[in-house]
Protein backbone atom coordinates (compact mmCIF):
# COMPACT_ATOMS: atom_id res chain seq x y z
CA UNK A 1 0.00 0.00 0.00
CA UNK A 2 1.46 3.38 -0.92
CA UNK A 3 1.99 6.20 1.56
CA UNK A 4 -0.62 8.29 -0.26
CA UNK A 5 -3.34 5.63 0.12
CA UNK A 6 -2.67 5.31 3.85
CA UNK A 7 -3.26 9.03 4.38
CA UNK A 8 -6.65 9.16 2.64
CA UNK A 9 -9.96 8.66 4.41
CA UNK A 10 -10.72 5.03 5.18
CA UNK A 11 -12.42 3.19 2.38
CA UNK A 12 -15.46 1.16 3.16
CA UNK A 13 -14.91 -2.57 2.80
CA UNK A 14 -16.72 -4.56 0.14
CA UNK A 15 -18.97 -6.15 2.76
CA UNK A 16 -20.17 -2.81 4.17
CA UNK A 17 -23.61 -3.03 2.54
CA UNK A 18 -23.99 -6.57 3.92
CA UNK A 19 -23.12 -5.33 7.39
CA UNK A 20 -25.77 -2.60 7.06
CA UNK A 21 -28.32 -5.25 6.07
CA UNK A 22 -27.31 -7.43 9.03
CA UNK A 23 -27.92 -4.53 11.43
CA UNK A 24 -31.54 -4.45 10.23
CA UNK A 25 -32.22 -8.19 10.55
CA UNK A 26 -34.93 -8.07 13.17
CA UNK A 27 -35.11 -11.85 13.30
CA UNK A 28 -31.42 -12.41 14.08
CA UNK A 29 -29.93 -10.57 17.06
CA UNK A 30 -26.74 -12.63 16.81
CA UNK A 31 -26.18 -11.41 13.22
CA UNK A 32 -26.66 -7.84 14.48
CA UNK A 33 -24.16 -8.45 17.26
CA UNK A 34 -21.61 -9.84 14.77
CA UNK A 35 -22.22 -6.85 12.48
CA UNK A 36 -21.54 -4.48 15.38
CA UNK A 37 -18.15 -6.15 15.93
CA UNK A 38 -17.29 -5.87 12.24
CA UNK A 39 -18.50 -2.28 11.90
CA UNK A 40 -16.32 -1.29 14.84
CA UNK A 41 -13.26 -2.29 12.81
CA UNK A 42 -14.17 0.31 10.19
CA UNK A 43 -13.00 3.73 11.30
CA UNK A 44 -15.41 5.73 9.15
CA UNK A 45 -18.27 8.16 9.77
CA UNK A 46 -20.72 5.74 8.15
CA UNK A 47 -19.94 2.94 10.59
CA UNK A 48 -20.02 5.31 13.56
CA UNK A 49 -23.48 6.55 12.56
CA UNK A 50 -24.77 2.99 12.31
CA UNK A 51 -23.26 2.03 15.67
CA UNK A 52 -24.82 5.11 17.29
CA UNK A 53 -28.22 4.07 15.93
CA UNK A 54 -27.79 0.52 17.22
CA UNK A 55 -26.64 1.73 20.65
CA UNK A 56 -29.87 3.73 20.99
CA UNK A 57 -32.48 1.68 19.15
CA UNK A 58 -31.77 -2.05 19.11
CA UNK A 59 -34.32 -4.04 21.11
CA UNK A 60 -31.75 -6.50 22.50
CA UNK A 61 -29.67 -5.15 25.38
CA UNK A 62 -26.60 -7.22 24.44
CA UNK A 63 -26.53 -5.64 20.98
CA UNK A 64 -27.11 -2.09 22.30
CA UNK A 65 -24.39 -2.52 24.91
CA UNK A 66 -21.92 -3.97 22.39
CA UNK A 67 -22.46 -1.01 20.06
CA UNK A 68 -21.97 1.47 22.92
CA UNK A 69 -18.81 -0.33 24.04
CA UNK A 70 -17.37 -0.25 20.53
CA UNK A 71 -18.20 3.44 20.15
CA UNK A 72 -16.39 4.21 23.40
CA UNK A 73 -13.35 2.29 22.15
CA UNK A 74 -13.50 4.46 19.03
CA UNK A 75 -13.39 7.58 21.22
CA UNK A 76 -17.05 8.52 20.75
CA UNK A 77 -19.25 9.98 23.46
CA UNK A 78 -22.09 7.57 24.15
CA UNK A 79 -25.24 8.21 26.12
CA UNK A 80 -26.18 5.28 28.36
CA UNK A 81 -28.85 3.24 26.63
CA UNK A 82 -32.13 2.64 28.35
CA UNK A 83 -33.97 -0.61 28.02
CA UNK A 84 -37.32 -0.16 26.29
CA UNK A 85 -40.17 0.13 28.76
CA UNK A 86 -42.94 -2.43 28.64
CA UNK A 87 -43.11 -5.04 25.95
CA UNK A 88 -40.71 -4.93 23.02
CA UNK A 89 -43.53 -5.53 20.52
CA UNK A 90 -46.87 -3.80 20.43
CA UNK A 91 -49.87 -5.99 21.28
CA UNK A 92 -47.73 -8.97 22.27
CA UNK A 93 -50.57 -10.62 24.19
CA UNK A 94 -52.86 -10.29 21.17
CA UNK A 95 -50.23 -11.94 18.98
CA UNK A 96 -49.79 -14.78 21.46
CA UNK A 97 -53.57 -15.15 21.73
CA UNK A 98 -53.88 -15.47 17.93
CA UNK A 99 -51.17 -18.11 17.87
CA UNK A 100 -52.82 -20.06 20.70
CA UNK A 101 -56.18 -19.91 18.92
CA UNK A 102 -54.61 -21.27 15.75
CA UNK A 103 -53.51 -24.40 17.61
CA UNK A 104 -55.70 -27.29 18.80
CA UNK A 105 -57.26 -26.74 22.23
CA UNK A 106 -55.08 -29.46 23.77
CA UNK A 107 -51.79 -28.13 22.35
CA UNK A 108 -48.62 -28.20 24.44
CA UNK A 109 -46.19 -25.46 25.31
CA UNK A 110 -43.76 -26.98 22.78
CA UNK A 111 -46.43 -26.76 20.07
CA UNK A 112 -46.90 -23.08 20.90
CA UNK A 113 -43.17 -22.41 20.95
CA UNK A 114 -42.65 -24.01 17.53
CA UNK A 115 -45.60 -22.13 16.03
CA UNK A 116 -44.40 -18.81 17.45
CA UNK A 117 -40.95 -19.37 15.98
CA UNK A 118 -42.46 -20.17 12.57
CA UNK A 119 -45.02 -17.36 12.53
CA UNK A 120 -43.13 -14.57 14.29
CA UNK A 121 -39.41 -15.29 14.22
CA UNK A 122 -38.79 -11.59 14.91
CA UNK A 123 -40.55 -11.80 18.27
CA UNK A 124 -39.10 -15.20 19.10
CA UNK A 125 -35.54 -14.20 18.28
CA UNK A 126 -35.67 -10.79 19.95
CA UNK A 127 -36.99 -12.16 23.24
CA UNK A 128 -34.60 -15.10 23.07
CA UNK A 129 -31.73 -12.63 22.84
CA UNK A 130 -33.12 -10.27 25.45
CA UNK A 131 -34.18 -12.90 28.01
CA UNK A 132 -31.19 -15.22 27.57
CA UNK A 133 -31.35 -18.22 29.90
CA UNK A 134 -34.74 -17.07 31.23
CA UNK A 135 -36.35 -17.16 27.78
CA UNK A 136 -38.06 -20.56 28.14
CA UNK A 137 -39.41 -19.76 31.60
CA UNK A 138 -40.70 -16.36 30.40
CA UNK A 139 -42.27 -17.80 27.26
CA UNK A 140 -43.91 -20.66 29.15
CA UNK A 141 -45.35 -18.17 31.64
CA UNK A 142 -46.66 -16.03 28.77
CA UNK A 143 -48.21 -19.13 27.16
CA UNK A 144 -49.84 -20.23 30.43
CA UNK A 145 -51.22 -16.78 31.25
CA UNK A 146 -52.50 -15.88 27.79
CA UNK A 147 -56.18 -16.75 27.70
CA UNK A 148 -58.10 -17.46 24.54
CA UNK A 149 -61.56 -16.80 25.97
CA UNK A 150 -63.51 -13.76 24.85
Amino acid sequence: MSQQNQETAPQLPENFSELKKAINRTADWEARLDAVQELAKIKADESIKILEYVAKADLVTKVRDAAAKQLKKMGQQVEPSEAPKGELFKDLRKIFKRIKKSLPADHTYEDFKVKLEKMRIDIYNTYEGEKGAQFDAWLKDMWETTTTRK
